[in-house]
């Protein structure tokens, strides 16, 4: 499965909210119209029609083949994952891009955390047992943290190879299961001292 690999120019039309809802849906649901969209996010169709056009014109999505006609549009996303690797120039106007793109994705993410964590009690006990959050601070190297992160991220390839079908339904017994791995640098808190009374 091959991802997207953005440059700056899509990168910052991908980092709107409502693309990277739009997006996400069309890559777990399936081709849908704008229509169907704005139903779904509580939008109107023209705007949905207009941010699926952007999308489009940087090359996240793309019509549809064999669905529609000349009143309705189907759209389907290109590729099933998007890859944005940290520019090298720390001076280049990618980082801020890149910067915008990691914040809709944390901000989006937390969002559907939050909910799943309101809305684990009313599930059955197999999926509550499953429905976790694991973290663990350590003391590293910036080369250690890379391999790390490089370890996490081919676990996650994997989990795509084995289990990433195409988008649409999901099979009998079958739910949508997210699989989250976040690394950051803590906040750089001294160590206990004489201060600390």
């Amino acid at each position: 499965m091959d991802p997207a690999l953005p440059d700056v120019t899509q990168l910052k039309a991908l980092s709107h909210p409502v693309r990277m809802r739009i997006l996400g849906l069309l890559r777990t649901l399936g081709p849908a119209t704008a229509s169907l969209i704005a139903r779904r996010l509580g939008l109107n169709s023209g705007a949905t029609s207009y941010h699926l056009r952007r999308l489009a014109e940087h090359g996240f999505v793309q019509e549809a083949p064999g669905l529609g006609n000349k009143r309705e549009r189907w759209w389907q996303a290109v590729s099933q994952v998007t890859s944005v690797p940290e520019p090298v120039d720390p001076d280049d106007e990618g980082r801020d891009a890149t910067d915008a793109f990691h914040h809709v994705v944390v901000g989006q993410q937390a969002q559907r955390m939050q909910a799943a964590a309101e809305r684990r009690g009313g599930e059955s006990q197999p999926w509550r047992a499953v429905t976790s959050v694991s973290d663990v601070t350590v003391a590293v190297t910036a080369e250690q943290a890379t391999q790390i992160q490089r370890r996490f991220e081919a676990l996650l390839w994997e989990v795509i190879e084995e289990h990433g079908g195409p988008p649409g339904p999901v099979g009998e017994g079958e739910r949508r299961f997210n699989v989250v791995v976040s690394t950051f640098v803590d906040t750089d808190e001294p160590a206990w001292g004489d201060g600390d009374a």
